[in-house]
Parts: structure tokens; C-alpha cells; sequence
């Protein structure tokens, strides 16, 4: 396992460009390594990465995630409407990794009349993009977290499709608690397809759940793993949970997981949400860590 230098980041995400590997995080945070070694110096670039929309409020400015397509750089990520209320995912782009990113999708693209979380992008074997977003608990009628799916438009700004709950926080074995975070789609060598996503396998023990969809594509039935690919009781050693991860490819081809851990700060170990990084393999139809 990785421990970046980086003290405190929550919901890290890596973008690997040219000569350099960039990670963002919450509060729209940036940090920048060029040594070419992911246990290298993590550099913070020290300026407004983001431009706050008009509609903004508040200081939500979470689990930005950036790819680049048709070579401009889009960022999704979650901020709270001033004229909503809620919070909401909207689409924001950039002529470089650095910035600043501005919005481009008129405010959120997800569904106005609740909190949503933690969009990421998703392209098909047909080239259709598609969003997956956390319908979060906190605004559900029966305080229970879901994952949804929608089709994105061509330019990554809006639906084109009415959203699809795919599961809830509470259908796989290992947790009966009510949170839907961090989701992060993996294609398997074999044509399958895995998705990431974290919640709470008992309480304040965060960790990194993945369900697998029966047809290898996005829109088919999500089977969940009975137990989580990492937890605070086995990669963690019993004493730093995790969770709301990605997955990434580095310079030279190796396969890693992203994500922070702990979830809390440990004031045994004075250790703050600090991003961490694990090489990952394919085995048995499945993703696993390896971690020291």
C-alpha cells in the first residue's frame, strides 16, 4: 500500500496526463506529481481550480472527478443550489488538468428535488455515455441510500434518460446501513463489468463493497460480493477503515485502487482521510487489493 504525503484529502480521484499524475479531491482540491513515482512528492497547485458557479451555496464542493474527452477535460462533481437547496452533480470543463474548470451543464443534471452525490462517468461498448449518481439517503422517504444510472447527452451536460435505480445501500449481506457512496465502474478482461461503491459494514467502519452486473453491461442486474475488498477488520488490520474509491491505470500499465483512508481521524495515530494507493488484479471473475 501506498500512504501519500498528502496530509488530509477526502473521495481522491487520479488522472494520469502526459507527464504527470494529478489527484482531486473534496473542497476542489489539487495536487500534482511529476516524479514519476506514485510514492513521489504530491505538490498542491496553489490557486482556484474551479470557478463557483452563480448557484452556488454553502461549502459542499465534493468527489470532483475528471476525465478528458475529445481532448477537453470534464469534471463532475457535487455542490449545493442556492435555488434548490439540494445538493446536485453538474458537469464542469477545462481546457487543461489544472483548470479552471468552469460549469457547462446550467446547474445540476441530476434530479432537482433531492440530494444526489458523487457522479461518475461511464462510456458503453457502444460508445454511449452514462452517468451513475448516489440517490442519497438523506432525502429519501425511507432514509435509505440507492444507485442510480441515466444516459448522459453527447456533450456530458445532461440526461437523455429518466434515471434507473440499479440497488440500495442495504442489499448486500455484509451491511444493513443506509449509505450509497463513491461509485466507480471497472471493465473486466473477460467482458465483464464491476462497480466499486462504498458504505458502512457496521457503524463508522467505512469500506469498499463491489457488485457486478449479470450481462456485463451497465443497465443489467447488479449482483453484490458477500463481503467487501477492503474493510477496516481485514486490510486495515483492525484500525483504519475505508473507502469511496477509483481505479486507474499508471505510466507504465499496473492497475491501482485509489481511495482515503481512514474515513475519521485516528487520534491514536494522529492520521487524518489521507488518499492511499493499492495495485489491484483480476481474479475469479473479480477485482482484488493487494495490500501490504
Amino acid at each position: 500500500m501506498i500512504k501519500t504525503n498528502i496530509k488530509q484529502l477526502r473521495d481522491p480521484f487520479i488522472l494520469v496526463e502526459d507527464d504527470a499524475y494529478y489527484m482531486y479531491g473534496s473542497k476542489w482540491l489539487l495536487y500534482k506529481n511529476v516524479s514519476g513515482r506514485l510514492d513521489g512528492e504530491w505538490v498542491q497547485v496553489e490557486k482556484e481550480i474551479v470557478v463557483k458557479p452563480s448557484d452556488f451555496v454553502g461549502d459542499v464542493m465534493w468527489a470532483p472527478e475528471v476525465h478528458k474527452v475529445n481532448g477537453y477535460y470534464y469534471m463532475f462533481t457535487t455542490y449545493t443550489s442556492k435555488t434548490t437547496g439540494c445538493r446536485g452533480c453538474a458537469t464542469f470543463k477545462a481546457d487543461n488538468p489544472e483548470g479552471p474548470f468552469v460549469e457547462v451543464s446550467n446547474g445540476h443534471f441530476t434530479p432537482k428535488n433531492k440530494n444526489s452525490i458523487d457522479a461518475t462517468l461511464y462510456f458503453d461498448k457502444e460508445g454511449q455515455p452514462w452517468c451513475v449518481f448516489v440517490d442519497e439517503h438523506v432525502t429519501a422517504p425511507d432514509k435509505m441510500g440507492r444507485m442510480d444510472i441515466a444516459k448522459f447527452s453527447s456533450d456530458l451536460t445532461r440526461f437523455i434518460s429518466e434515471p434507473i435505480e440499479i440497488f440500495r445501500a442495504d442489499d448486500p449481506v455484509w451491511t444493513n446501513e443506509n449509505v450509497t457512496d463513491g461509485c466507480f465502474l471497472y471493465n473486466l478482461s473477460d467482458g465483464g463489468l464491476l462497480m466499486i461503491w462504498s458504505n458502512y459494514q457496521s457503524l463508522y467502519e467505512y469500506a469498499l463493497g463491489v457488485v457486478k452486473s449479470d450481462n456485463g453491461k451497465i443497465d443489467g442486474k447488479w449482483i453484490h460480493q458477500d463481503t467487501p475488498i477492503y474493510s477496516k477488520a481485514v486490510q486495515g488490520k483492525g484500525v483504519f477503515d475505508g473507502g469511496h474509491g477509483m481505479i486507474f491505470t499508471d505510466r507504465d500499465g499496473q492497475e491501482y485502487i485509489c481511495f482515503h483512508s481512514p474515513n475519521y481521524y485516528v487520534k491514536e495515530f494522529d492520521r487524518r482521510e489521507t488518499p492511499v494507493i493499492c495495485k489491484i488484479k483480476e481474479e475469479n471473475g473479480t477485482i482484488v487489493l493487494e495490500c501490504d
